[in-house]
């Protein structure tokens, strides 16, 4: 798996060879949401593909003004790849966006600014190279409706495999198996009833290059999670907007549809997005050191230690949403409590069963896909490259069942814990942000702080509830 084309000659033979029709140039926003604009293949020409198209930036929501608003799509050639749904032959080319007033890569662009993480890595001296290896789950659903306005607002989720249909009489029967709540891991058929949609989402996400390795039923009712080969910080990003791609496409094509929210189940588990993450330098492993607690180089305690130090305002990036923090609670296998662990599922950072150099690694389990794949890697490896920095020392090991503990425990031993809001995190952002500086400039900053409270905090405070309804209606 990995390229299909490495230069523009190689991406002009590719398309003949497929007989392309169109070429879709697409780039992420600081949502993480892919954008697209599709040229006739005969309108494209190799100046094009080294130089760029112009589009209007001011219409990506919290980008441009007006007045400023050209911009320009560079495409990357070597992540071109056939889109496996479109009905005439395509090619999608990921691109980065460049400012033409600056001649640069532009301040607000996602995977622009962890191109700009990867080179400061590189100057800082801790390694040449990085590996990410997200594992993103999801919920696929057969219905699911959803309202708001001035006087009303819900949702409504339907899935054959929900235990709430049970008694729900379908065409052909109510075969009556389902795992239950908190009892979907690993589960066959016809409990799960998802193994041929997972095994058509595996067989499409190699067709677009990525490696695939394993998929299974996740632990709640209707989940599902596919495991996909690490990549360095950029590929790994990329990985994961096409593997978002492919599990909607193929769950919408198939009649149902899928969801990366954190927490779509009231009382069941979440989605997140682990990254496991490693750092290199001249092909040794920086986090690893032979001997140490779960074979942990200091280099990887510092690393760890800058990102449990800044956690706040690294969550206004790795988790971005109100829904994150429903999430975030105990009893779901969703961490909040700041230490790291061997093997332990209940720590922020797990440390992963691996012998040797090669499998050494951590995984922080908080992050979920409602974050930008690229300004989450981006935000993990600033936080941890200052604490590499910093000689900072995280809270750990840790090997106990961190849900076990009380709150009053929790303040006893003095651990520190995730944000339990958006709000906390994005004013963990205001208060804490010097050590995004090398590559984020303020004004991004600023914007995006802006931007966490206009879309998501303020609405959500503001935003009556049906539990706000059912607890307080009768006062």
């Amino acid at each position: 798996m990995g390229k299909f084309v490495n230069n523009i000659d190689e991406f002009f033979k590719f398309c003949e060879e497929n007989e392309v029709e169109f070429v879709d140039f697409r780039f992420t926003d600081i949502k993480g949401a892919w954008h697209h604009i599709s040229y006739r293949m005969s309108a494209v020409d190799a100046d094009q593909l080294e130089h760029g198209m112009p589009f209007d930036g001011s219409s990506i929501e919290n980008w441009q003004p007006i007045e400023k608003s050209d911009m320009i799509l560079k495409p990357d050639i070597e992540t071109a790849f056939l889109d496996p749904f479109t009905a005439d032959s395509t090619v999608i080319i990921i691109c980065d966006v460049y400012d033409i007033y600056k001649n640069d890569l532009y301040e607000r662009c996602p995977r622009s600014i962890a191109k700009k993480t990867l080179k400061y890595m590189e100057e800082s001296g801790v390694g040449d190279d990085a590996f990410f290896g997200p594992e993103n789950e999801f919920f696929i659903f057969d219905d699911v409706r959803i309202w708001s306005g001035i006087n009303q607002t819900g949702y409504r989720v339907e899935s054959e495999e929900g235990e709430w249909s049970r008694s729900t009489s379908y065409e052909m029967g109510n075969m009556g198996h389902r795992p239950g709540t908190k009892g979907g891991y690993f589960p066959v058929m016809p409990t799960d009833t998802m193994v041929d949609l997972r095994a058509e989402m595996m067989q499409v996400m190699e067709d677009v290059g990525l490696t695939v390795m394993l998929g299974h039923h996740e632990v709640a009712q209707g989940q599902g999670e596919i495991g996909i080969k690490y990549a360095g910080l950029i590929e790994a990003a990329d990985n994961v907007q096409k593997y978002k791609y492919v599990v909607k496409m193929v769950a919408h094509l198939n009649g149902k549809t899928a969801t990366f929210m954190p927490k779509p189940l009231y009382g069941d588990n979440g989605n997140g997005m682990h990254v496991h993450q490693s750092i290199w330098k001249k092909g040794v492993n920086q986090f690893y050191k032979e001997g140490e607690y779960a074979n942990l180089s200091e280099t990887a305690l510092q690393y760890l230690g800058g990102i449990f130090r800044h956690a706040h305002s690294v969550s206004a990036f790795t988790n971005p949403s109100t829904n994150s923090y429903k999430r975030l609670v105990p009893g779901y296998e969703a961490p909040n409590i700041l230490t790291y662990s061997s093997q332990n599922r209940s720590a922020a950072c797990r440390i992963p069963y691996g012998s040797g150099e090669m499998a050494t690694r951590i995984e922080t389990r908080f992050p979920d896909s409602t974050a930008c794949p690229y300004l989450c890697f981006a935000v993990l490896m600033l936080a941890g490259l200052d604490g590499i920095k910093n000689k900072d020392v995280p809270v750990g090991p840790m090997d106990i069942d961190l849900f076990e503990l009380t709150l009053d425990e929790i303040r006893e031993k003095n651990i520190p814990q995730m944000p339990h809001t958006l709000r906390q995190a994005v004013e963990g952002l205001i208060s804490d942000h010097d050590y995004l500086k090398p590559v984020m400039t303020q004004e991004f900053i600023n914007a995006y702080q802006h931007y966490m409270f206009e879309s998501q905090v303020w609405p959500d405070e503001s935003q009556p509830t049906g539990h706000e309804f059912k607890t307080t209606y009768s006062c």
